[in-house]
């Protein structure tokens, strides 16, 4: 294999080739960041003041806007600094790091949409025992469960990776520790990390896609039915916003980790991963609070409250 020395750094060089544009995207990630937090916040904050809003939906809903905040958080700051820095590197343990930390919940959004999912098909096509199947020890353990399979398979495949040598290489054609670019720098055999990773994808994106589609069949079949006008137009607005949100997600998602990879990344492959990382985060609460009359009344009433509180 050769004296190679051990890789104690990594050189992020994505969209590096465009400097011109270096100040534009710190602003413009930064001021979505601000976005982020603000909205996401918010969403969380409102979640738990306003009674309404204790139900399963909306729990699932505060994990998925803390979900949002922590995925974020995870490599915009390192994104912002290397924009900014003639130095755009990250440690060896840093980049495993934020590897384990975005891919895990990566993968958690990914299930956490799909219980979502069932948790509105409970809801429209099973109202009446909506309160009895959806438990508050079930959807409960639902979000935990949604956690921890994230993570764990996050865990598993960074590992994984971070164990095999590198042999000096240490350049990553893109502007975060991401699993597919960092597999085109190990010199050793990976057809194990590509089968597993294979495998993951399957499970995170394909699965839980199609049992989002099986939940949405039979709610567009339930909604079809009703008589009441009123009640088909409350139905597809609890629906809209989880659905936009998933088209989003999964739009982006499966563009970056199920089509044909090529043997560099791509300015395109870039572009899209950071849609997939910071746009779709972004957006989220505003889809929500747009198409939700009670997450929108609920935040106005936060909002008011912190007004008149430091008008006072």
């Amino acid at each position: 294999m050769g004296n190679y020395s051990a890789v104690t750094e990594f050189f992020l060089v994505g969209l590096s080739q465009y400097p011109e544009l270096q100040l534009f995207l710190f602003m413009l990630c930064l001021i979505m960041y601000v976005i982020i937090l603000l909205g996401n916040s918010l969403l969380i904050i409102s979640s738990i003041l306003d009674s309404r809003l204790h139900t399963p939906m909306y729990f699932f809903l505060g994990n998925l806007s803390f979900l949002d905040i922590c995925y974020t958080s995870s490599f915009i700051p390192t994104m912002l600094t290397i924009f900014r820095s003639e130095k755009k590197s990250i440690s060896f343990i840093g980049c495993a790091l934020q590897m384990v930390v975005s891919l895990g919940l990566g993968c958690t959004e990914c299930v956490l949409l799909a219980v979502m999912a069932y948790d509105r098909y409970v809801a429209i096509c099973n109202p009446l025992r909506y309160p009895i199947v959806m438990n508050r020890v079930l959807y409960v353990h639902m979000a935990a469960w949604s956690w921890i399979i994230g993570c764990l398979n996050s865990l598993v495949q960074t590992v994984l990776i971070m164990l095999l040598p590198f042999c000096g290489n240490n350049v990553i054609d893109h502007l975060t520790c991401e699993l597919l670019a960092l597999l085109k720098l190990i010199c050793s055999d990976i057809s194990m990390n590509v089968l597993i990773m294979t495998v993951a994808s399957i499970l995170f994106l394909v699965v839980p896609l199609l049992l989002i589609f099986i939940s949405y069949v039979f709610i567009l079949s339930t909604i079809l039915r009703l008589n009441s006008t009123e009640g088909r137009k409350k139905a597809f607005s609890t629906c809209s916003a989880h659905l936009a949100v998933v088209v989003l997600f999964y739009g982006s998602a499966l563009f970056m980790y199920m089509k044909p990879k090529s043997k560099d990344t791509k300015t395109i492959d870039e572009i899209i991963g950071l849609s997939y990382g910071v746009v779709t985060p972004m957006l989220n609460p505003i889809i929500y609070s747009l198409r939700n009359k009670e997450v929108k009344e609920a935040m106005k009433k936060v909002l008011s409250r912190h007004f008149h509180s430091r008008k006072i």
